[in-house]
């Protein structure tokens, strides 16, 4: 059996580990594959945060992973890939396994993982052609045909013997690189990527030994497992995640899956299957394999489970496993062996800590935004959209410290940003209070939760309002506050979280014709029968308002002065979106910018022109929705701006490095005074939570 050198957190690891072993809870029950005993069931699936400098996992990249390490994880895997050749270049920021210099930092965060009870292992790649050949070196793409993929739109070339060779080799001078680092195992990544482009009849056109029959077009995963394990040894694991079933016409089926799933199993080869299934050479099908908000959840968990019921070999499986009902039914059940909880540990990397103290409540919940994902294939940085501390753990916290002082701090309004004051002071110790205008917390959040799709928005209230009540936070609804009203509370510190309201005048004439996406939303005006919405801000609040009047019955036409629409959206989120409003018969008109609106003959005359050029468009509608983001509700703020210490200005370069506030313009104000969110100007969740815990945080 495996064992890990001194732990550096014995208060913390070997508690957990003792009560793991004496737990009855499946999912806190020890798993082992050959030598190595995994503690618990849960495990981090590869995924690339896109954390990495320079293509290596460095300070942030490690933090990131020890974090869940530390707070029980089984395994930890990282790299979700790491690209194993130069013609392989990463279309986000990944690992780049094919350097040398990779070993020393990998080697670090193994090490630091293995310290906490987390095993660790990586997933190897080549992308074939899911990537750009003007990417890093601008080598020319490749694939076992010239099919372009249409994710990446680059068409490859057709691979030629040297090239096969070369990778196999690339892959297993990669795996060597890994065991050098002092990692468990790795896994090799076939859905999507090169190995299974051979697999597919879809992809591989190839004569000879690499096409043709199934055994041929495995022939190629199987030189590069016996190449790496020739090179590596017996006791280093090996897996492979790969998608069972791709679900195109023409492509590779659940027969031919289960043929593989054998072949791997019988190659002697390979020591545990990572199944999933679908394609993911589209954004649909990207979208299916990874589900978000609104789509079922664990969709193929029964696939994996028949999968490890047919080939009785260790089974691993993630896909949209957000809860840990979910993961508990997973492993009870006997679908898989190891249940991967990726996207859940990126918004509460401390779930199964959470599991093992039975605070099960306390998980901050994935509401499946997969704002984390989306903003990686935009070539950002994955972060949670509501927890900033995750991707930025060298310098926010995932908990919070007491301050050494106690103070009264009162927080205006219960949208995200201000229930996330309110939760961050109360964990400070400070004395909270929130005053809210209306009935119930939840600001914009309600608005969007009245989609039934994307009702699960609403957990990011639920779960700040219970730590919030754990915490003893005031709350005060029905109350709009004013000068007099916060001067009344004596407080130290007053937090401005007002939100914002719709902008919509924005036409150069007819402002006063048009209504809101907000209005629409919330019911609060019912939809035209010819409705155009004019969207210059390309979010959500559009598409969703755009949904609500076509499902009326009514015809709609969304313009946009963008080159594409819902820029703000991305990707994956789209989606869902189309397949209900291309269903809905809604069209789409970019490039274009409403001007004016005027009343005609009892309807509504729009007209439009284009930011490239002198031309004009006209429709006759009966109503004009807008979409323009919106205006800071700040009159509060700028009243209470000369009567604070502060004047409510704030040093960013104490922000940004951590530290507490401490500009006094005005020695006789009894209060500083600080704003938030959508109250200073118009951005989204994330910003508005993450304003919230890097200013409370230092309180």
């Amino acid at each position: 059996m495996y064992s890990y050198p001194n732990f550096k957190s014995p208060s913390l690891m070997k508690p957990t580990l003792e009560r793991t072993t004496m737990s009855s809870d499946p999912l806190l029950q020890p798993y082992t594959i050959k030598h190595l005993t995994l503690r618990n069931r849960i495990i981090t699936t590869s995924h690339e945060p896109a954390y990495p400098v320079d293509g290596m996992p460095k300070d942030l990249y490690r933090a990131y992973h020890v974090e869940r390490a530390r707070a029980g994880v089984a395994l930890t895997m990282t790299a979700g890939s790491a690209a194993v050749s130069r013609d392989s270049p990463p279309v986000f920021n990944n690992v780049l396994a094919y350097k040398d210099e990779v070993v020393g930092w990998l080697k670090d965060l193994t090490d630091e993982c293995h310290e906490h009870g987390a095993a660790v292992m990586i997933q190897l790649t080549h992308l074939g052609r899911r990537t750009r050949w003007d990417k890093a070196d601008w080598l020319p793409v490749v694939s076992p045909s010239h099919h372009r993929e249409a994710a990446h739109r680059s068409f490859p070339k057709k691979m030629e013997d040297w090239d096969i060779e070369r990778i196999i080799k690339d892959y297993v001078d990669a795996a060597e690189r890994m065991k050098a680092a002092g990692m468990d195992g790795l896994e090799l990544q076939a859905y999507g990527h090169l190995m299974d482009q051979f697999w597919s009849p879809l992809t591989n056109e190839l004569d000879g030994p690499y096409g043709g029959s199934l055994e041929n077009r495995m022939r190629f995963t199987f030189d590069i497992l016996r190449g790496i394990r020739q090179r590596v040894g017996e006791e280093f694991l090996l897996g492979v995640r790969y998608t069972g079933d791709e679900q195109l016409p023409g492509g590779f089926n659940a027969s031919e899956g289960l043929q593989v799933s054998h072949l791997l199993k019988d190659s002697g080869l390979v020591d545990f299957l990572n199944v999933v299934r679908g394609h993911i050479d589209t954004d649909a099908g990207l979208t299916d394999v990874i589900p978000i908000q609104g789509m079922r959840n664990s969709p193929h968990l029964d696939f994996a489970g028949e999968i490890r019921s047919a080939t009785g070999f260790p089974t691993f499986h993630a896909a949209k496993i957000p809860d840990v009902a979910t993961a508990r039914y997973a492993i009870a059940s006997g679908k898989v062996d190891m249940v991967g909880m990726t996207r859940a540990h990126m918004t509460d990397p401390h779930i199964v800590r959470k599991i093992i103290e039975k605070r099960e409540e306390d998980i901050r919940p994935c509401v499946g935004a997969n704002y984390c994902l989306d903003r990686i294939y935009q070539g950002g940085a994955a972060y949670c959209i509501h927890n900033p501390a995750t991707g930025r753990e060298t310098t926010m916290p995932h908990e919070i410290p007491k301050a050494a002082v106690k103070r009264k701090v009162l927080v205006i309004g219960s949208g995200p940003a201000g229930l996330e004051a309110a939760r961050v002071a109360g964990e400070r110790g400070h004395e909270v209070t929130v005053l809210e205008a209306a009935d119930q917390p939840g600001g914009q959040i309600r608005l969007t939760a009245l989609n039934e799709r994307r009702r699960e928005m609403i957990g990011i209230i639920d779960w700040r309002m219970a730590q919030c009540e754990r915490l003893g936070v005031k709350f005060h609804f029905n109350t709009w506050a004013e000068a007099d009203t916060v001067l009344a509370h004596e407080p130290d510190v007053v937090i401005v979280a007002t939100g914002g309201l719709p902008h919509t005048e924005v036409l150069t004439q007819g402002n006063e014709l048009v209504v809101s996406t907000w209005d629409i939303i919330s019911g609060d005006i019912k939809p035209g029968r010819h409705v155009l919405i004019f969207d210059d801000a390309g979010d959500h609040a559009a598409l969703q308002a755009a949904e609500v009047i076509a499902k009326s019955g009514a015809t709609v036409e969304i313009v946009t002065p963008d080159r594409s629409f819902a820029p703000e959206v991305m990707a994956m989120n789209l989606v869902p979106y189309m397949r209900s409003l291309q269903d809905l018969d809604v069209t789409f008109t970019v490039t274009y910018r409403v001007e004016t609106v005027e009343k005609r003959d009892g309807r509504l005359l729009a007209t439009f022109g284009s930011d490239y050029g002198q031309v004009h468009k006209q429709r006759i509608v009966d109503q004009v929705v807008v979409n323009h983001g919106t205006l800071p509700l700040d009159d509060l703020y700028f009243e209470l701006r000369p009567l604070s210490s502060n004047g409510g200005a704030v040093e960013q370069h104490d922000l940004i490095a951590g530290k507490a506030q401490n500009i006094v313009t005005n020695p006789q104000g009894p209060f500083q005074l600080f704003r938030i969110g959508d109250a200073v100007a118009a951005r989204n969740t994330h910003a508005a939570i993450y304003d919230a815990l890097r200013l409370v945080k230092d309180l």
